[in-house]
């Protein structure tokens, strides 16, 4: 008896040690292509397989764990045993992690080799499931995982929120990038998304010989792309043991998402098998948060809240916007600008946007935000409804004056009584800041002539040209604007008035700058087409010498502009008056023009000023201005009466030669 139960013995003992080689040979590679059972699976955790033959890894609950591995053992590191490729695997499975909606997600899944089917002290989060605070990183752990993270951790240096990583012994891994896949088609790296929900394909090859660890990802039902997302050298002999186990690990944050594995297939002899990815089961739609009707409940009661602000805020803004509308200005309705959309376009006339500030108010700069058309607006005060109605008439009829050296107004609009005038942007600005600023920007003569001109021809078509005579009454050279060009162009039409041809303006209100305004403004107050051509003398002999019309400067001779030229003229030396800053570059035909002609316009006797029809013949070269001799016995002391009659003759000469070449008489000497 005895003796048989040893036989038995030593039977069973021989069956079992034949028997486990034999196990683990026929446990080396498998496929599932969809989880209809549970077959040598193991499952932890919130793992669980769905009768579709999905597994999932978790679920709705936030910091939870959901392992599967693959309940045999594998052999890896045998390098004691003197076998070859002993750590050279192959795998791949397709997966797909479903956000809650709105889209967000807790994590991400990791298809790990680990020592043990169990990891008791494993924390979710960030951990993935594999490693905790106080276990993550030690070489002892002897664990590897190929991490699809859809969260960035900054304690574990994650790249993005949209990353597969390698991982070895922790979670910090040692390579990782951005979820994209490369398009053998496309010859380029296409993005995809981790947290959309689809199904996705990953692929895991280690070579021992070459000690090569390639990922490659791509979209399910595309074949596995040429190009790995991941390739490293990497030596698993060192951090794996000899018994291994293979599965996946997931787990859920403060926020969670759904981790589902479609089918696997693995193959730690040689190449895995191919998915039939078309018999895999689907993953279930992007599910609704657990407190869907609470935050249903709390998006109502803040639409109802944002309904009463809103309606609040409205209320309240018309009432910032609030400005005059009267009947009378509906004729005027496409010329009339909202002060919603000016005070929108000056980004509420912001000091950033202000372009410079008068006696007469703020000019600012916007940009009309329907058309991108950038946009100057002035802020003129103007008193309440006393001739409120006929200022904006003029102000409407000006909107229609179109010539290439007047800043074109756009239109207006009336706040508080406060009129809001909209003009075209000049990019350069004021004329005056070339003069007198410290601008890099030095204009040449070439320029300043240009730019007289350009004026001249626009006073003259304001004089003449137009169907009513509109007087400027504040030509300077602050209100002359240079376009991106350099061209000038005459703006500011705030003090401008308008009457018809042959009749005289009804006003006795002084208006104007001191330095140019004409000697009889202060007399009858009453403007002429001879008073605008009095301040265009005055800005003529500004832009040639340099200087303002009237400077303090300790010596009376060079107080007023217009005596200071005229005193080199008497002199026989003109030219001494023009700008040092040109450095004598300028044609002297033309300077000298310009300095004799601006005296003739600045002159205190208005007969004897041209016209502006006079100027631009002069300035185009069409007419000779007759010289005065320099003999110094016609320029000895002459008193400045002596002086005028001068002058005045020289005009006459100068009008005779005109009137015959012209059979239009200028509106200058039209009585008004």
């Amino acid at each position: 008896m005895a003796a048989g139960l040893t036989s038995l013995h030593f039977l069973i003992i021989l069956y079992f040690i034949l028997k486990i080689p034999l196990m683990f040979a026929q446990n080396d590679q498998f496929i599932y292509n969809g989880f209809f059972n549970q077959t040598n699976l193991y499952l932890n955790g919130t793992a669980q397989i769905h009768p579709s033959g999905v597994l999932q890894l978790t679920n709705s609950s936030e910091r939870q764990v959901g392992r599967a591995f693959y309940q045999f053992p594998l052999k890896f590191n045998t390098s004691s045993s003197g076998l070859t490729q002993a750590l050279s695997f192959s795998t791949n499975f397709v997966f797909a992690i479903v956000p809650e909606t709105p889209p967000k997600g807790g994590h991400g899944i990791a298809f790990t080799i680990s020592p043990s089917l169990e990891l008791p002290k494993a924390s979710a989060s960030g951990y993935l499931g594999l490693f905790n605070s106080s276990t993550y990183g030690r070489s002892t752990n002897h664990l590897l995982a190929i991490e699809l993270d859809t969260v960035e951790d900054q304690v574990n240096q994650d790249k993005d929120s949209n990353h597969v990583g390698i991982d070895v012994n922790g979670v910090i891994s040692t390579e990782s990038a951005t979820a994209t896949y490369f398009s053998d088609q496309d010859g380029k790296n296409i993005s995809l998304e981790l947290l959309s929900g689809n199904p996705m394909h990953l692929w895991i090859d280690y070579n021992e010989t070459e000690k090569l660890l390639n990922v490659t990802l791509a979209p399910a039902g595309i074949q596995k792309p040429n190009r790995p997302l991941l390739s490293t050298r990497i030596d698993l002999s060192q951090y794996l043991v000899e018994n291994m186990y293979v599965g996946f690990s997931a787990a859920t944050g403060v926020v969670a998402s759904d981790h589902y594995i479609l089918g696997w297939s693995f193959n730690k002899s040689g190449q895995a098998q191919s998915l039939d990815v078309s018999k895999l089961p689907q993953p279930p739609q992007q599910r609704k948060s657990r407190q869907g009707q609470i935050i249903m409940i709390l998006i109502i009661a803040i639409v109802v809240v944002l309904i009463l602000v809103t309606a609040a805020i409205f209320v309240l803004r018309r009432k910032k916007y609030a400005e005059i509308l009267e009947d009378w200005e509906s004729e005027y309705g496409p010329h009339r600008f909202s002060y919603k959309n000016i005070y929108k376009a000056t980004k509420g006339f912001s000091d950033n946007e202000l372009l410079g500030e008068g006696g007469f108010g703020k000019v600012y700069r916007g940009t009309l935000p329907s058309s991108n058309t950038q946009i100057a607006v002035k802020k003129v005060s103007h008193d309440s409804k006393q001739g409120m109605k006929e200022f904006v008439a003029e102000i409407i009829s000006m909107g229609r004056l179109r010539h290439r050296n007047l800043v074109q107004l756009l239109g207006y609009c009336r706040r508080k009584g406060e009129l809001l005038l909209v003009y075209d942007y000049m990019p350069n600005g004021s004329l005056e800041k070339f003069l007198y600023g410290n601008e890099r920007t030095n204009l040449n003569w070439l320029q300043r002539f240009r730019i007289l001109k350009g004026v001249a021809s626009g006073l003259l078509y304001l004089h003449e040209e137009w169907e009513q005579v509109v007087l400027h009454r504040d030509v300077k050279s602050s209100n002359v604007l240079l376009d991106a060009e350099f061209n000038g162009k005459l703006g500011d039409f705030g003090l401008a008035r308008l009457c018809d041809h042959g009749a005289i303006l009804q006003t006795t209100r002084v208006a104007g700058t001191v330095g140019y305004l004409a000697p009889e403004l202060t007399k009858t107050g009453r403007a002429t087409t001879y008073t605008d051509v009095f301040a265009f003398g005055a800005f003529m002999l500004e832009v040639a010498c340099g200087r303002k019309p009237i400077e303090i400067r300790g010596l009376p001779e060079e107080v007023i502009l217009v005596d200071w030229v005229f005193g080199c003229w008497r002199k026989g030396a003109i030219l001494d008056a023009s700008d040092p800053k040109l450095e004598g570059n300028y044609v002297v035909k033309e300077m000298e023009l310009v300095l004799k002609l601006g005296l003739l316009c600045s002159h205190s006797t208005p007969a004897v000023r041209p016209s502006m029809r006079q100027v631009m013949q002069l300035l185009d070269g069409d007419t000779d201005l007759q010289e005065l001799p320099h003999e110094s016995t016609i320029f000895g002391n002459f008193t400045d009466v002596e002086a005028s009659e001068i002058l005045l003759s020289i005009n006459q000469s100068f009008n005779e030669g005109f009137m015959a070449s012209s059979s239009t008489d200028s509106v200058l000497y039209s009585g008004r």
